[in-house]
């Protein structure tokens, strides 16, 4: 006797995907595990929507690689996603089949397909950075009579010259400052990997001003809120953008750029680029996973391709353009 197609609910393995997968073999990082459990719950959601099934009595099927890629589409269209923040929630969901591939071999050509799935292509833009002067203008901008704007300043002029993510800025406490011999920051990054950024001699001598204001103990945010909580990633980009608004009154270059967290990070990657820092360094400085995330910057620095351009010399081959003379070479050649 033939049975019908096997019905498996997705409720046990989800939850097993985070307390087992996520939580006691990766061991990932609450931001990690946050990033995926929103993207699963969009994406019942959607399902929900589609079919009217509870999250609860939703099976494989109802997750085909058709839905998926509705799912993917939807987040596109009606929720306005990037491209960037479309392959984010892929990749969480391709993590989740790839674990039930291991607990739902009946499932293997279902969740082969959804895994067959490819990330979609978009433009990369030339990152955006500071010059030193609108470096110093922005660093300039807080307000230093005000306890906030003095502890502004030093997040600015930190986040500049160690090139801290934001969320490794609102993860410092005051013991992860090094100060006097081997002066460093100390933070985590992606991964959960540690890394320790040395420190300029001006950026030690404010910090050792700003440690003594602050008056915390070690376990003790550096950078916290009048009532000692963290900052929030949120409150950073808002007052890096207040404060970038301010200096474009005095900085006219500034006018018209949007200035977010992450273009603190960019400035100091060009700064070592550009005083002739080898990229593998930077990206160990910078805490990337390879170097390949770092070749941005060679790409957004147009004084290297100027002394490029300088090194180069007159072709010797006579000018003009070169014609196929094959037809299939021709329709190749205007691919």
């Amino acid at each position: 006797m033939v049975g019908g197609p096997v019905m498996t609910l997705i409720a046990p393995t989800l939850q097993a995907f985070f307390t087992d997968r996520l939580a006691q073999q990766r061991q990932a990082s609450p931001r990690t595990t946050a990033a995926y459990r929103d993207t699963l719950r969009l994406l019942l959601g959607f399902v929900h929507e589609q079919t009217g099934r509870a999250p609860a009595h939703l099976d494989w099927d109802d997750l085909d690689a058709t839905t998926i890629t509705a799912f993917l589409t939807y987040l596109e269209t009606s929720r306005k996603n990037s491209i960037r923040t479309r392959n984010v929630r892929l990749t969480a969901i391709r993590s989740l089949f790839a674990y039930a591939a291991l607990r739902h071999p009946e499932h293997a050509m279902l969740i082969q397909r959804v895994l067959a799935i490819p990330p979609k292509r978009f433009d990369k833009r030339i990152v955006t950075f500071l010059t030193p002067t609108e470096v110093d203008a922005l660093v300039a901008a807080p307000d230093r009579s005000r306890w906030e704007g003095r502890r502004d300043q030093m997040l600015l002029l930190l986040a500049v010259q160690t090139g801290l993510r934001v969320s490794e800025l609102t993860g410092l406490n005051c013991g992860d400052v090094t100060l006097g011999t081997g002066a460093s920051v100390l933070c985590e990054g992606k991964g959960r990997k540690q890394r320790a950024v040395p420190l300029t001699g001006p950026v030690e001598a404010m910090l050792r001003v700003w440690l003594a204001e602050r008056a915390g103990c070690p376990r003790d945010p550096l950078f916290p809120t009048r009532t000692g909580r963290r900052l929030s990633r949120d409150a950073i980009a808002l007052r890096v953008s207040t404060h970038a608004a301010t200096a474009a009154q005095k900085c006219p270059s500034l006018q018209g750029k949007k200035i977010h967290p992450h273009v603190l990070r960019h400035s100091c990657a060009m700064t070592l680029l550009q005083a002739g820092v080898d990229t593998s360094v930077i990206a160990l400085w910078l805490g990337h996973a390879g170097v390949r995330s770092t070749d941005a910057y060679l790409h957004a620095d147009i004084s290297i391709k100027e002394k490029a351009l300088a090194l180069t010399t007159p072709a010797s081959a006579r000018p003009g353009r070169y014609h196929p003379s094959d037809k299939v070479l021709a329709f190749l050649e205007s691919l």
